[in-house]
């Protein structure tokens, strides 16, 4: 199925590892430029490096801190071009509403809630005057089945589905969709690391983590690439009248609720 999505040019924010840079990898794959922002400027150019050896597209690298609100219009100057932008960094603690404190709750949502919604009014600006492109959010299922320990990212990631809604719901009159993707728990290094706190919360251990996939749909988390190639597809021509909608890639397990 051809996605329609060769020689378009995509910004991707948290691009040098993880999710980020499983999604900068499908869409250079499929024939797309690429800037890619993280803080660390090693890896950046290490995923420019790799990216570019295996696709031969162009990929141009921004170190710079998503967390910082005014960051968010130059880098919106210099990467005007860009037809889809992939709102993806963040880190998110884990904790209960004794455990994190303001300053840390502030700073995760410096990055995480409020880096979208700065560098979204900025792309979105540029995108509706002329008249096209796509902002996908990546935000996580704790929205969704709300974990009190896990408080900051489970209000933080409510906050982004309003957000992505209240936008994509009028944003096509000005042609521009505005969408998310909202990953379950994924087979990554963050992922693992949740799934050691799980485990130690409900086994005793953190080591036994690997039992907690064992409750996961499919016995498995969901892998970079699962996650990768939702937001290639929303992002696509293929979903062309999709606006406000935010993808859930999690297996069903949020629909696993039990009847006291």
């Amino acid at each position: 199925m051809d996605l329609g999505l060769r020689g378009k040019t995509v910004l991707i924010t948290g691009g040098s590892q993880g999710i980020g840079l499983a999604t900068a990898r499908a869409f250079a794959a499929e024939g797309c430029n690429l800037h890619l922002t993280a803080r660390t400027e090693s890896q950046l150019r290490e995923a420019q490096r790799e990216i570019f050896d295996r696709f031969a597209v162009r990929v141009e690298i921004h170190p710079m801190d998503a967390s910082v609100a005014e960051n968010a219009r130059p880098l919106a100057q210099t990467c005007s071009d860009v037809d889809i932008l992939v709102n993806n960094a963040g880190a998110v603690p884990g904790g209960n509403l004794q455990e994190v404190d303001e300053a840390l709750w502030r700073r995760a949502w410096d990055l995480k809630v409020f880096g979208y919604i700065n560098l979204t009014r900025e792309i979105y600006r540029i995108m509706a005057e002329r008249g096209n492109g796509v902002i996908v959010n990546v935000i996580g299922t704790a929205g969704n089945i709300v974990p009190a320990s896990y408080i900051v990212g489970v209000s933080g990631s409510a906050s982004l589905v309003a957000f992505t809604q209240a936008l994509g719901g009028v944003s096509l009159d000005r042609g521009v969709r505005v969408v998310g993707v909202s990953p379950g728990d994924v087979l990554n290094e963050r992922g693992v690391r949740f799934l050691k706190q799980q485990a130690g919360e409900t086994l005793g251990d953190p080591e036994r983590w690997r039992e907690q996939l064992e409750h996961q749909p499919g016995k498995r988390a969901a892998t970079e690439e699962d996650i990768a190639n939702a937001i290639l597809f929303i992002a696509s021509d293929r979903a062309g009248y999709i606006s406000g909608e935010v993808l859930t890639v999690d297996g069903g397990l949020r629909f696993r609720q039990r009847v006291l």
